[in-house]
């Protein structure tokens, strides 16, 4: 959706607020020993503190109020009795609808204490979704974004998950357009003042192919590590605003 009206955005940034929230609380509790389950039952406690719901539930019949991945597990893990173990890595991808507009974001934590290497790669997740977003400007295309992305993940030895994308959000979890963190050939949509998107590097260790696992799962082909950022902004004639800061 693009956010044409002082209420559109402010209906947007509630909810980018209780994704933040979220997130921050989150992070406070991974540890050793806590299950995926207990992590998703405190995100709902702060949906409904908040009066907002699970995007994936109200959108997708989800099985958990949000998705959370371990391992190598790209995308959608889904909570439950698993315990997290030292140095693995979880990702905590939170999607909030609050009065009919939605909000995602998603952060990577390692567990503990993990490898070198696994905190570079939650690393380079970060820095390529910074890279997405000042490349995100009014005037640019949507290919820009994924141009700026893949040469920051593949310079630091990772690679992007090409399969799995950004999208545009606002009221629904996926709207257009489709937001590739690589580049792509042929014309690519424009960015306009007041588009809301969000900007999602999913990397891996491996090569960045990944499979299906049942309903929900998306793993990495070769079984290795992922990591994934996230923000919600709204695209502006300068830096964007990020809305679930």
């Amino acid at each position: 959706m693009s956010a044409d009206t002082p209420e559109e955005l402010a209906g947007l940034q509630a909810a980018g607020k209780v994704v933040a929230q979220t997130i921050r609380e989150l992070r406070k509790l991974v540890r050793p020993g806590i299950t995926t389950g207990e992590l998703d039952a405190a995100a709902a406690r702060v949906f409904a503190a908040h009066g907002a719901q699970s995007g994936p539930q109200l959108d997708y019949d989800f099985p958990g109020a949000i998705c959370i991945s371990v391992g190598d597990e790209a995308v959608h893990g889904i909570p439950g009795p698993r315990r997290l173990r030292e140095g693995e890595l979880v990702k905590l991808d939170v999607t909030a609808e609050l009065n009919g507009f939605y909000a995602d974001a998603c952060r990577t934590v390692a567990v503990g204490k993990a490898k070198p290497s696994a905190v570079k790669l939650i690393g380079a997740a970060e820095t390529g979704l910074k890279r997405g977003m000042a490349a995100a400007t009014a005037g640019a295309t949507v290919n820009d974004i994924g141009i700026a992305v893949q040469a920051e993940i593949e310079q630091r030895g990772f690679s992007v998950c090409a399969a799995l994308t950004g999208h545009g959000i606002g009221r629904r979890i996926h709207e257009e357009p489709t937001v590739f963190s690589i580049a792509q050939p042929g014309p690519s949509p424009m960015l306009t003042e007041g588009l809301i998107i969000t900007i999602e590097p999913i990397i891996a260790a491996g090569d960045g192919e990944v499979v299906e696992d049942g309903e929900w799962i998306v793993r990495t082909a070769d079984g290795s590590l992922s990591a994934h950022a996230e923000h919600t902004i709204m695209i502006t004639d300068g830096a964007p605003l990020v809305l679930t800061a």
